[in-house]
């Protein structure tokens, strides 16, 4: 339970979250529609639980979240498939794309378009997910309490790991126990920042900057796709580099 997996910084963001803030709504509101077909109770629906924790924790209005979830009750929503894609990216980097789609053959060709444009190449699935590991990931804010006191919390629930920082305390758990130590935490410490299934990679492979700003052009691409849910890969950025890309 201890270890600084750099996983926080495996993941790009760079700062552009609030910009994205409508297309954020709309991939959460996939995820409950999605979810929801299986129950509307999130009581009885540990899938919709989540998402519904998800939205909450990105300030999505409640009315935003029970319409998406009226629309699967009704059952007038868009079916959606669940299809991921994996791949490598320039400098070797392992890709996963998670995706929520209508038309299976239009993300597939556009996933395939990003990777050839960006220097990568798309694989079949399970090409590169045998280096990621399926965990749940909890996120609170740095002053949320102590670093021991998370620890102990976070060990207690059942998590496997934790990362404290001046950024925030990230947990890590086993995806069979993700909803318990979920909601131990919550109950402890308020609602996290951020809950969530992810691929968290096994090692990480460190790229130069020339390939960086190829590899982040990339994950751009893939982020902006209306079809996209969420993008792993196992990339490891010095921070100046990754500073001076992001400027």
């Amino acid at each position: 339970m201890a270890g600084h997996s750099k996983f926080k910084n495996i993941m790009h963001r760079k700062g552009r979250q609030d910009a994205k803030r409508a297309k954020i709504f709309a991939r959460l509101g996939k995820e409950l529609s999605v979810a929801a077909r299986a129950g509307t109770d999130p009581d009885f629906n540990p899938r919709l639980r989540l998402a519904v924790a998800a939205a909450k924790a990105q300030n999505m209005p409640n009315d935003n979240i029970q319409r998406a979830i009226k629309r699967a009750e009704q059952g007038d929503d868009v079916i959606y498939e669940e299809v991921r894609y994996e791949g490598y990216g320039p400098g070797g980097v392992a890709v996963i794309v998670e995706s929520l789609t209508d038309n299976r053959n239009r993300t597939a060709s556009e996933v395939r378009a990003a990777f050839s444009k960006h220097g990568g190449n798309l694989g079949e699935t399970g090409s590169v997910s045998f280096m990621f590991e399926r965990v749940g990931i909890i996120n609170f804010p740095a002053d949320v309490a102590a670093g021991d006191d998370v620890f102990e919390a976070a060990l207690e629930a059942g998590a496997s790991d934790v990362e404290s920082s001046d950024d925030g305390h990230e947990i890590t758990c086993d995806p069979d126990d993700f909803s318990g130590v979920r909601d131990a935490l919550e109950e402890r410490f308020g609602a996290p920042e951020e809950a969530r299934l992810d691929w968290k990679p096994q090692n990480s492979v460190a790229v130069d900057e020339d390939t960086a700003g190829t590899l982040l052009k990339l994950l751009d691409a893939l982020d902006d796709n209306d079809d996209v849910q969420r993008v792993a890969a196992n990339f490891d950025i010095a921070e100046d580099v990754l500073l001076r890309l992001s400027a």
